[in-house]
């Protein structure tokens, strides 16, 4: 009996390694038109998931970087993809040849959602929070969560409301979750989808936001008055009735519901946890923030509200909120891109669709042009003069179009934290 089975092993054996090799020759065969750039050699349907630390692919990037150089290919399942490093590479593609490498690249966990609804999707990178006697992080979730509530839905919650308090409750879960492994994992093989794991829960939490989304969306329809829109929401409807015989219209329920969980993601978690590692920091380094108070008070005092024009006149402070988003390195790998025709890159020819990766990392941390990158110095962005040294390399975001997301970061920041009463910042 034994004997009978050892072919039926065999058989089954050379079958599965026969699929393996048609899978592959299909995978060479798909990219052959292409001159992708060197990398590390993949394996198989896995490709190179076993080179790759998926609970740190950022430093995994950076320590093939110094093997491949800038420009590396690695292959995330079956799919290849184009990893960018260091400013040159970076610049080259994002800000010189912006239009070409503008594409939109694939997010599977979020892909599923929202089928390529919306405007743009949110891969974050969650640091270890130091624990503190007194923990700010929901009244710094409210803050930049209910800028967002009133130019949206054109009032502001309450910071008791309950709503409001499990609104803010599905960011901080979905934020953690996207920066799980398994997550990491699923968007290398998506067909992970039918498995259990925390994308079900990350399923279940977006799916109980688009629902509040929705009943306040219907408030609106009930009360909308087209002579008088009052927020985003009214003139997106608006929008929707005058296109609604174009079958081709982006203004549709189903994106104007994406649109706005686009908006509370992309804005309202990013800057809560930018303003939490930010008070972390300066209590860190109260020298820091006696400088900043001092420029605060010369500057602005206690008579009056800050205005834009300030910012020109506190060069210390403005390299305090650019060193710190430089330091927590929030998004070390960018929003995945994709180029929208072929593409010669130097040496190399990416087809039409080669999905583009970029270590933001490479750009915050390069030791030449932020020395001892692993320290916070506002130095970094300070001239021998003690004015405000703007840096290329800067990129905390994204470069190009995405460099709108940082600037409005930097502002709601300033108007969020820094600039209340300077006694805060410096209080034990």
């Amino acid at each position: 009996m034994h004997l009978r089975s050892l072919p039926m092993a065999l058989f089954i054996v050379l079958v599965v390694c026969l699929s393996c090799l048609i899978l592959f020759s299909l995978w060479n065969r798909r990219h052959a038109k292409g001159k992708l750039p060197p990398g590390p050699t993949p394996l198989p349907i896995i490709g190179n998931i076993l080179q790759l630390d998926i609970k740190d692919i950022a430093k995994s990037l950076s320590i093939l970087a110094k093997d491949y150089g800038p420009v590396f290919t690695v292959h995330f399942g079956m799919k290849p993809t184009v990893v960018l490093c260091g400013y040159e590479a970076v610049k080259e593609a994002l800000i010189d040849r912006a239009e070409e490498f503008s594409g939109r690249g694939s997010y599977p966990v979020i892909d599923h959602i929202f089928q390529g609804l919306g405007m743009i999707v949110f891969w974050g990178n969650v640091l270890g929070l130091i624990r503190s006697p007194c923990d700010p992080t929901f009244l710094l979730s409210c803050v930049p969560c209910n800028v967002i509530v009133s130019v949206i839905f054109r009032n502001r919650f309450d910071y008791g409301d309950e709503k409001f308090h499990s609104l803010i409750h599905y960011f901080h879960e979905n934020f953690r979750l996207v920066s799980t492994p398994w997550i990491q994992l699923y968007n290398f093989f998506p067909s992970l989808h039918y498995f259990p794991g925390s994308h079900n829960e990350l399923f279940k939490n977006i799916a109980n936001q688009k629902k509040f989304i929705m009943e306040k969306v219907k408030e609106h329809q009930e009360s909308l008055d087209i002579n008088n829109p009052q927020d985003f929401i009214d003139y997106f409807l608006i929008k929707m009735e005058k296109e609604k015989h174009n079958k081709q219209s982006d203004f549709t329920m189903d994106n104007l519901i994406i649109t706005i969980w686009d908006l509370f993601s992309a804005g309202t978690e990013t800057t809560s946890t930018t303003m939490k590692y930010g008070l972390l920091l300066l209590l860190k380094h109260p020298e820091v923030s006696a400088k900043v108070q001092e420029e605060i008070e010369r500057v602005i005092g206690r008579d009056r509200s800050p205005c834009m024009q300030d910012r020109s006149r506190m060069p210390y402070t403005d390299a305090v909120l650019h060193e710190i988003q430089r330091y927590i390195n929030l998004l070390p790998i960018n929003l995945p891109h994709t180029v929208t025709q072929d593409v010669k890159f130097r040496e190399y020819i990416f087809p039409k669709g080669t999905e583009i990766m970029v270590s933001l990392t490479s750009l915050l941390y390069d030791e030449k042009e932020f020395p001892n990158p692993q320290k916070f110095d506002p130095g970094h962005f300070l001239d021998e003069s003690g004015n405000f040294k703007k840096s290329d390399h800067f990129m905390a975001f994204s470069a190009g179009k995405q460099a709108l997301i940082n600037y409005s970061l930097i502002n709601i920041f300033i108007n969020s934290v820094l600039f209340k009463p300077p006694r805060v910042i410096t209080e034990k």
